[in-house]
């Protein structure tokens, strides 16, 4: 299940998704190893090398896809005045660096999206409110 709570926004109420922990890399692992026949510490052990691999790759100006996942890629962003002219740009006007990530999705051949990899399907949603509903 997933959790809201309620919100209020220039005079009306809104719900807001809200998270309740966090779950860890060995959590991760150990799922996984239980779905398929690699041990919780092979998978930790990939997982932990998964991070620097990705900034390698994003470093070198490609976006990375994993199957079953999504794409991730690098977003820079420039903040403040621009310049005059293209010859005065330069990467030196980033001063935010983010990774983007667009979750794997399959369309119908109407081009409608029908399925996001990670993206749950159905959710229950709960408040995490003190009031009652």
């Amino acid at each position: 299940m997933a959790y809201y709570k309620k919100q209020k926004l220039n005079g009306k109420w809104y719900p807001r998704s809200v998270t309740v922990g966090t779950l860890t890399t060995a959590d991760v692992a150990e799922r996984l190893s239980r779905m398929s026949t690699v041990t919780r510490g092979d998978v930790y052990a990939v997982l932990l090398g998964l991070g620097e691999v990705m900034g390698e790759m994003l470093a070198m100006g490609s976006s990375v896809k994993l199957d079953g996942l999504g794409t991730f890629y690098l977003v820079g962003k420039a903040v403040g005045a621009g310049v005059d002219t293209p010859q005065e740009v330069s990467p030196r006007q980033f001063r935010k660096l983010s990774v983007a990530f667009i979750p794997e999705y399959s369309r119908t051949s109407s081009h409608a999206v029908v399925a996001r990899t990670i993206v749950p399907r159905q959710v229950q949603w709960v408040s995490r409110d003190r009031t009652s509903e």
